[in-house]
């Protein structure tokens, strides 16, 4: 190893212009690899692709012809309730003229499912006609032009309970427009669309547009803008400490050049490679930019200290890396294990996160251990004397006030409490830790795309805006299903034993069948033997078909699951149990389009609203309902062979842990209320995938965290070839985990996604400091023999570069904190939260920690 180290080291002194030269060749190609970049902030991509829950999920959508849809929301000033005024709210003409201009204009946008829009102006009205017979209108074919005609127009909505609160608000005050999409990864393109055509339209009220579609799709776009400005401030604040820590700007520009590299290869050979950038690996620079310049500046503060004028500055950098290689291999070892762990998660993007981070602080390694010798060693005299001068000022500014004696003080403060206060120090940090573990216990997981904007975002306004007025804009879909065997039509017809006089009838009937599109063949066949009953038939061939159609009739019954009155009453009780839960808005079912079409046929009155007394009855009302102009909403409902049903839950929140409590009702009422024998139930819709893949998250990271805990334990006691040295690496990770954790848990933050994946850098970057206290304290221990000295002497430099290295990395996510997205503000926040922590962890609880165990860390002590 040393060998290697040491051509390594003289290859980057004194041929280092080729080191320049294949770094910029293999930055430029990755850079140039960026051009392929494709931007995925699709939470479904955060399960695989062969995961059952999505592969359900878009089954469904596909069954049932769903689509990802966009709320548009109209909601108006809430007027006086006067005697004499006969409509306020969304009910004037004013008011549903704008709404029918708005729909017009969505049914022509490129990417709207138009046939599919619900609007005032794209369902139908169902009532009783003048002659009791059932009629389909257009609930508002055009804006009505007078106030009684607006109320006209509320009294057939609030018979409507398919659009009563869907697409019109019980309080009257607002309107909803529901725009399914072809391709969700259009939505922002088509949100956009909509929002400039809205600036035109003359109207009271405020529009709104939410939806978890055009949410997570302008994420997308904001990420990537994100992305463009703050690696680049991140990398001009750590530009910035840098030079307040050297005071140099030709030293301090070969860590940036480092850092830049990194990012840039990196970022280039995952897309190169294929991967979308999703919100994980769209950090990767944040990151990166930070954490790739930790070695240097260990290096560059060394060689700050032992660089005298006149010397060989090739000679002086190679016996730093030389001194620092261990150390720093050390920390690339396991802030990269810390990361790869990650790969252990089932979240797909989680693992393409771990690990491009961990190859990149591998690669900000070697990068490190090449050009910045090669880069120091090319320094000219003039530049190397301007850094004397500029080392020179530092001493004098030590003296006086300023960055530099605040730094120096903060370690002398440190070193005297370190050092005189041990008993304190570690009963302090215990009773945090303690408390920090009774704060993981109050962790709340919870996620929701939406809140990945700011409160005053316009997608987080209309989401609070919407969600107060209609029943609620999240969807989740309960699907029922039949799994009894089907019954084979033509088995049945064979078996029949129907005289030979009906044998080209048979054959004709079997041809039919095997044509049909009908899903069940079961129904063609009642059909056929419907026809032939009114040709001329002798008595045996009468009875025979008779008795036939006596056995079909019993098999439809069975047959059509989701036509027989006992089951969808079982459906109609568990809607029932639904709509009296507070986190369930409105829940819409087959059910209702049979009561609606029921009552209409009947009296028209509520009495009426009810479900048919038999399976003829219910087929009746479906048979009318594929009359009216949008018969294929029927199919959103129920599968043609009504062995499948869909129940449409609206939801007022898209947090995960409601959604849970939504699933649990429903586990809970299946428990008492059991549905009929062969019949199952699943669930699918973007607010329960989101449940799952939280879940799946929350025990990956899980996983993932212990195993790298043991890993890199292992790797310390063996890298150490010390058990006790194993133990003193991971106190400070374990007190910083536990302490950040337990800090989320008691001030009651949501465990998010951004919250779990810091796990990993937690573990990682938290014994970095560590390896590099211990390692330099042993090497210290060495020459001065003396446990006293050796401490003092770690209170000088080493304590310094740890102090720097924290600052830096802190600082550098600084920039994170103005961003407009959550997830960066939260990363921002909790990282330098981690950092500063394991920082003082390390320079106070090590030291104490190292003096209660001297008799086995000094040996001979």
């Amino acid at each position: 190893m040393k060998l290697a180290i040491d051509m390594l080291l003289h290859v980057s002194t004194h041929k280092g212009r080729w080191v320049y030269f294949f770094l910029a060749v293999i930055t430029a190609f990755a850079a140039f690899q960026m051009r392929l970049i494709q931007i995925d902030t699709d939470p479904e991509n955060m399960l695989a692709e062969s995961h059952h829950s999505r592969t359900f999920h878009n089954e469904v959508k596909q069954t049932f012809s769903m689509h990802d849809a966009i709320v548009v929301g109209l909601v108006v000033p809430e007027k006086g309730a006067k005697s004499d005024e006969a409509t306020s709210g969304i009910y004037t003409p004013d008011t549903l003229a704008a709404i029918h201009q708005v729909t017009d204009h969505v049914l022509d946008i490129e990417g709207v499912i138009s046939q599919d829009v619900m609007s005032f102006s794209t369902v139908d009205n169902i009532k009783q006609g003048s002659d009791g017979s059932l009629e389909f209108s257009w609930l508002m074919a055009s804006p009505p032009e007078t106030a009684s005609a607006s109320a006209e127009l509320q009294k057939s909505i609030e018979r409507l309970p398919l659009l009563y609160d869907t697409l019109a608000a019980s309080s009257g005050n607002a309107a909803a427009i529901y725009i399914p999409i072809a391709d969700k990864n259009e939505s922002y393109r088509i949100a956009q669309d909509i929002r400039a055509y809205l600036t035109n339209v003359d109207t009271a009220g405020q529009w709104h547009i939410t939806g978890l579609p055009v949410a997570e799709d302008q994420f997308g776009v904001e990420m990537f803008v994100q992305m463009a400005i703050a690696a680049p401030a991140a990398g001009a604040m750590i530009f910035i400490l840098l030079f307040l820590f050297f005071r140099n700007w030709s030293l301090i520009t070969a860590p940036m050049i480092v850092a830049m590299a990194t990012v840039i290869i990196t970022m280039g050979a995952l897309i190169g490679m294929g991967f979308t950038v999703h919100i994980m690996s769209s950090m990767i620079a944040i990151f990166l930019m930070p954490i790739a310049v930790v070695d240097s500046v260990h290096i560059l503060s060394e060689f700050s200290d032992r660089y005298k004028p006149g010397e060989n500055a090739g000679k002086v950098i190679t016996h730093v890396v030389e001194h620092l290689f261990k150390p720093m291999l050390f920390t690339s070892l396991t802030s990269s294990a810390g990361f790869f762990s990650l790969m252990l998660t089932p979240i797909p993007p989680v693992q393409i996160f771990g690990a491009y981070i961990g190859f990149g602080i591998l690669l900000a390694f070697l990068i490190t251990l090449t050009f910045i010798p090669a880069y120091i060693s090319r320094m000219s005299p003039a530049a190397l004397s301007k850094l004397q001068v500029a080392l020179h000022q530092n001493e004098e500014a030590d003296n006086n006030e300023g960055s530099t004696t605040l730094l120096k003080r903060t370690v002398t403060k440190l070193r005297y409490i370190a050092l005189n206060h041990r008993a304190l120090i570690i009963a302090v940090f215990g009773a945090i830790t303690l408390v920090s573990a009774w704060g993981i216990t109050q962790i709340n997981i919870n996620d929701n795309p939406v809140r990945w904007f700011k409160q005053d975002h316009e997608i987080r306004v209309a989401d609070r805006a919407l969600n107060a007025e209609f029943a609620g804009t999240y969807n989740a879909y309960l699907v029922i299903t039949d799994t009894n065997k089907s019954i084979d039509a033509i088995k049945v017809l064979n078996e029949a034993n129907l005289p030979s006089s009906l044998d080209e009838w048979v054959e004709q009937t079997q041809v039919s069948i095997n044509q049909s599109d009908d899903a069940n063949k079961m129904s063609e066949l009642a059909m056929r033997i419907d026809d032939a009953l009114f040709s001329n038939l002798d008595d045996d061939e009468l009875t025979a078909l008779d008795n036939l159609l006596q056995v079909v009739d019993a098999a439809n019954g069975n047959a059509n699951t989701f036509q027989q009155p006992a089951v969808l009453a079982h459906i109609e009780k568990l809607q029932a149990y639904l709509d009296t839960q507070p986190l369930i808005g409105k829940s819409q079912s087959l059910v209702d389009v049979v009561k609606v079409v029921n009552r209409e046929l009947r009296s028209g009155n509520e009495v009426d609203y009810a479900l048919p007394a038999n399976n003829r009855g219910v087929a009746q009302t479906l048979m009318q309902y594929q009359s009216s102009h949008r018969p294929q909403d029927l199919w959103h409902f129920v599968t043609p062979d009504y062995r499948q049903t869909l129940i449409w839950l609206q939801l007022t929140s898209g947090d995960n842990q409601d959604m849970t409590n939504v699933i649990s009702l429903v586990e809970d009422y299946f428990a008492n209320n059991p549905l009929p024998e062969g019949l199952s139930y699943d669930w699918a819709g973007k607010a329960y995938l989101n449940v799952v893949w939280q879940e799946n998250m929350v025990t990956g990271m899980l996983e993932s965290l212990l195993s790298a805990f043991v890993i890199v334990f292992v790797m310390m006691v063996l890298l150490f070839r010390s058990l006790v040295f194993g133990v003193l690496a991971m106190l400070p990770l374990t007190i910083t985990i536990t302490f950040i954790y337990g800090l989320i848990g008691i001030v009651g933050k949501d465990y998010d996604m951004p919250i779990a994946v810091l796990s990993a850098l937690t573990l990682g970057l938290s014994v970095d400091f560590a390896i590099h206290f211990l390692a330099r304290a042993r090497e210290i221990y060495k020459e001065t023999g003396s446990v006293p000295d050796t401490l003092d002497a770690m209170f000088d430099e080493p304590a310094s570069a740890i102090t720097r290295n924290a600052l830096v990395i802190a600082l550098g996510f600084t920039p994170l904190l103005l961003a407009p997205l959550v997830p960066y503000i939260t990363v921002g926040v909790f990282l330098a939260s981690i950092m500063a922590v394991s920082a003082l962890v390390t320079l106070l609880v090590l030291p104490a920690a190292m003096v209660f165990l001297k008799r086995w860390v000094f040996k001979g002590a």
